[in-house]
């Protein structure tokens, strides 16, 4: 029987990815009537918000060392402004489906990039093997009617953009916010990131124009609440216990989410082509956290502990 944690943990790690697959919907469903950071800024304010009140009522103690708060300066630009600035642009001529298929490159960049940073999370070869799995199912569940000829080659690399942004992201806090509570760079990354783009959008947006219907005011608040406020506090709970590569494989569920909720809302049918792409990506899952194929491939060697 699993642990209590482990439990939890997978529990927080679906949560994310409903959490996150749903927000290229409520984008899509936003993007026309905000600018670009007008959007970003909007759904982080609200995500600020609730992670605030969190913080007020756990009671969490503020960090006092200034190196933190320029770490998480740096990861509210990395790990938030930019790749949501690229996603949040990219859709407004990129198909959804796409979106996500090019999202699913985030494990795939952080699995060679946190080895050159991390001394525990080297290359393995059930990593590699389980990660390209995965991604074939991603292709698999995503691809049906979708004809890459006629995608918007610019936001095609914005989205690869983000994907290696948001992978950067994750190691960087895995190497940076090692011993801080997930609430801390929960609240401050989105906090800051508010700031910026927020500062961003009254400069080249005039938000205070925008007349957005209620259908993209809804879908604000969903964007703030859980793709912006729970979201963040889930992920940083991963990261301390997972890793960053583990951690990204998040980027596997989102396309499972979209179909689903395509299903249980819209009615699409399920065909052969989503089965087969569920179980590649279960698969890859199961590969990449398996006991088998640890063999180290490459990594930082960890550092000698003085005796």
């Amino acid at each position: 029987m699993a642990e209590p944690a482990s439990r939890t943990n997978w529990l927080i790690f679906l949560a994310l990815g409903l959490m996150w697959g749903s927000s290229y919907l409520f984008i899509k469903l936003a993007v026309d009537d905000f600018g670009t950071f007008t959007l970003v800024a909007l759904r982080l304010a609200i995500g600020a918000a609730l992670l605030w009140v969190v913080i007020r009522f756990a009671g969490q103690a503020l960090p006092r060392e200034p190196r933190i708060y320029g770490h998480l300066v740096v990861m509210a630009v990395v790990n938030i402004v930019i790749p949501f600035a690229l996603i949040t642009w990219a859709e407004q001529s990129v198909d959804s489906s796409l979106a996500a298929i090019l999202s699913s490159a985030v494990p795939l960049f952080a699995i060679v990039i946190a080895p050159l940073f991390l001394h525990d999370e080297p290359i393995r070869v059930n990593g590699v093997i389980g990660l390209g799995v995965g991604f074939v199912g991603v292709v698999v569940l995503t691809s049906h009617d979708l004809s890459i000829a006629d995608a918007d080659l610019t936001g095609e690399l914005a989205l690869l953009g983000a994907a290696l942004s948001y992978a950067i992201g994750a190691v960087y806090a895995r190497r940076n916010m090692r011993g801080v509570p997930p609430m801390i760079p929960a609240v401050f990354q989105v906090t800051f990131a508010m700031l910026i783009s927020g500062a961003i959008a009254i400069v080249l947006e005039r938000p205070w124009e925008a007349r957005p219907d209620a259908e993209a005011v809804f879908s604000i608040l969903w964007l703030g609440v859980l793709g912006s406020g729970f979201a963040y506090l889930a992920v940083f709970r991963l990261l301390a216990s997972w890793g960053a590569t583990r951690t990204t494989l998040v980027a596997y569920e989102i396309p499972v989410v979209g179909i689903v909720l395509g299903f249980l809302v819209l009615q699409e049918p399920i065909d052969g082509r989503l089965l087969i792409g569920t179980a590649l990506v279960v698969g890859g899952v199961a590969l990449v956290n398996s006991r088998f194929g640890r063999r180290r491939l490459f990594g930082r060697v960890p550092p000698v502990e003085a005796t």
